[in-house]
């Protein structure tokens, strides 16, 4: 297969890590990295999957025959421990790793087929669709019990989470934001992502980015999760995506009443305090708004998504 066709300038990974020197040296060395591992690995490689914003990924056949998917990702902080945790959960709700080249972020993972998003499984009422997830997360939060060893690169959420509410506050501060916009929740959802890790009762290897593009139709599983961001710490820092991007809550007549009804639902296959994966809710999306106005969503986007944020602070009771 031709290298135009292995790496057409329309997949979004050409366009969006190109921003960076990093990114683009890495664009420049992708296609002799792909040859390199799929020699090696002995790979036959169809078409790459048009997906994936820092990642090439593309169907493979093995040597025997076998059906695999080859990920190259560009390298950065999020994707470091992508594989010490798919090993660690060793196919128990995740995909499994057959191969892993750690210093070129290259993985070799399990297929899967048919591989609809749970977030596409339309046919599967919405809460249905949240019940099949949380127990993937389960069983993903089981296999990853224990802290990590010290020389892990899995980093501790409650660090991740102190630089994002350092970031909140700087980038809170840099903008004139409309009258609309209530501006103390911006303060709250900092203080939240500080304190949140440091009061839970126990702790667990997460997801990280558990939203229901990340579930995928499998035939060894009902779903398997795929593209983990692990951090260890509290287990509801994870569910917030899952509740929010199947059927958006925010869409409903009343979306407090299906947010309070949906995450109680959810907390309750978790075995977790619906009242934390309210508080982290907030949380993660101030912090969303935050990141998104900084990343080119513009002021006037931050009215719509701080409207959901007070949502989620009342329903919070916060």
């Amino acid at each position: 297969m031709t290298d135009d066709a292995l790496f057409p300038s329309s997949l979004p990974v050409m366009t969006t890590v190109r921003g960076t020197a990093s990114g683009r040296e890495w664009l420049g060395e992708l296609p002799s990295l792909v040859d390199e591992l799929s020699s090696r690995w002995e790979l036959r490689l169809a078409a790459p999957y048009h997906g994936g914003s820092c990642s090439w990924v593309a169907a493979a056949q093995r040597r025997d025959g076998s059906r695999a998917v080859l990920k190259v990702t560009w390298p950065h902080r999020e994707a470091r421990p992508e594989g010490e945790v798919l090993r660690l959960w060793a196919g128990r709700g995740s995909v499994l790793v057959h191969e892993h080249d750690e210093q070129r972020y290259a993985l070799l993972l399990e297929r899967c087929d048919p591989g609809t998003e749970l977030g596409s499984a339309g046919h599967i009422p919405a809460e249905e669709r949240l019940v099949l997830g949380a127990e993937v997360l389960r069983e993903l939060w089981a296999s990853g019990q224990g802290a990590p060893a010290a020389d892990s690169r899995i980093e501790r959420l409650s660090d991740v989470a102190g630089e994002w509410a350092d970031l909140a506050d700087e980038r809170a501060g840099r903008h004139e934001w409309p009258a609309e916009v209530d501006t103390g929740l911006f303060t709250l959802g900092a203080r939240l992502l500080r304190e949140l890790p440091f009061s839970a009762g126990h702790e667990a290897v997460l997801h990280g980015d558990f939203n229901p593009g990340n579930l995928l139709a499998a035939e060894r599983r009902p779903w398997l999760a795929i593209d983990a961001k692990p951090m260890y710490g509290d287990p509801a820092f994870d569910p917030w995506r899952l509740i929010e991007q199947i059927d958006d809550p925010f869409a409903h007549p009343e979306p407090h009443r299906v947010l309070r009804r949906r995450t109680a639902l959810v907390a309750d296959a978790l075995g977790e305090d619906a009242a934390r994966l309210h508080a982290w809710a907030l949380a993660r999306h101030v912090d969303h708004v935050l990141w998104s106005v900084d990343g080119g969503g513009g002021l006037s986007d931050s009215v719509e998504l701080m409207r959901r944020a007070r949502i989620l602070a009342d329903v919070a009771g916060l």
